[in-house]
């Protein structure tokens, strides 16, 4: 009897401590496994990053530069990526940094050109890494309120940008045998998200693309690396609201852990990589591995959901799962 007691106090031990783990991880567990960035796979390598100019791709070419890493920045705004450049030769003299003026909805043939010169940089080194970071995102909407003009705006920049541009520089990786591409999709790529009809779809559209790509091209040296973030915290992020459906502000990973733990993922070559506190990150887990469970949450929330934006509250809170009166 003392023996089956000891075994059951173990196996609830065990079971509080991952309960503990999954309640207050910020990421899924076989990124969280992997500790610290293999830093071997970044240094003095060329990484070719979007978005570059503000938010996320900022502070991602500067986790990369001080791993030792050649880059090349691109956003729309050349005065942004000029003044993200001096910050990084102020700090990281031994790094080298290019930029490389882009707007992902151009034509195909000003996107060779960029493509081409970005393989031209660094003594014609070539492109090692692709972090397809740009994105459009509109406030939230109701999925039948969506214009066209947005539609067609969301679709040009994540989904026929980055494939365009993957398009034309998978070739020159292929030829070298090696090749990593490295996607900032979202959770609203994994599981449906209210209020966000399009924006999901997009995200949906570029893991489909890239998961296929990564299948057809991995046995010739080309890496894909997918990101999903949930809710992220940046200094264009609206502040949370205390009022409305749910009642507490929402909680952020910040961009700086974001980009760090997307870095891990990307460095360890992982196919696949959540970054979210709960509940969203549990929301992946069932949509992912109870389908059934996790489409009937989503329904439950849904309309609420939308609501709560409308009203600048909560949208990720666990209150919208119970009635409005009982959740403020």
């Amino acid at each position: 009897m003392a023996s089956i007691i000891f075994i059951l106090s173990i196996f609830v031990a065990f079971i509080a401590v991952f309960l503990f783990k999954f309640l207050t991880s910020d990421a899924d567990f076989t990124l969280l496994s992997k500790g610290k960035v293999k830093r071997e796979e970044i240094e003095d390598k060329v990484i070719w990053i979007t978005g570059a100019s503000r938010g996320i791709g900022e502070i991602l070419a500067k986790q990369l530069a001080t791993l030792g890493a050649k880059l090349i920045l691109s956003a729309r705004n050349e005065a942004e990526l000029e003044r993200v450049k001096q910050q990084l030769a102020g700090k990281h003299a031994p790094n080298e940094v290019e930029i490389l003026p882009l707007d992902l909805t151009a034509s195909e043939d000003i996107l060779k050109k960029a493509v081409e010169k970005a393989e031209s940089f660094f003594n014609g080194a070539g492109v090692d890494y692709m972090f397809h970071n740009a994105a459009y995102e509109r406030p939230k909407t109701a999925a039948l309120d969506v214009t066209e003009e947005g539609l067609e705006a969301t679709f040009n920049v994540n989904v026929l940008g980055p494939i365009s541009l993957t398009r034309l520089l998978a070739p020159f990786m292929l030829k070298r045998g090696r090749g990593h591409f490295v996607v900032m999709s979202s959770a609203a790529g994994k599981a449906p998200a209210p209020g966000q009809a399009v924006y999901s779809a997009s995200k949906f559209a570029v893991n489909g693309y890239f998961h296929t790509l990564r299948s057809e091209l991995c046995r010739k040296g080309i890496k894909v690396t997918i990101v999903c973030p949930g809710p992220v915290k940046t200094s264009s992020s609206p502040e949370a609201s205390t009022s409305g459906a749910g009642g507490a502000s929402e909680k952020r990973v910040s961009s700086e852990r974001c980009a760090e733990l997307t870095i891990i993922a990307a460095s360890h070559g992982l196919k696949e990589a959540w970054i979210s506190y709960q509940p969203v990150l549990a929301v992946m887990y069932l949509v992912q591995y109870m389908p059934t469970i996790g489409y009937w949450l989503m329904d439950k929330i849904g309309a609420k959901r939308v609501e709560a934006a409308a009203q600048k509250g909560n949208t990720y809170s666990l209150g919208l799962l119970f009635d409005k009166k009982k959740a403020q």
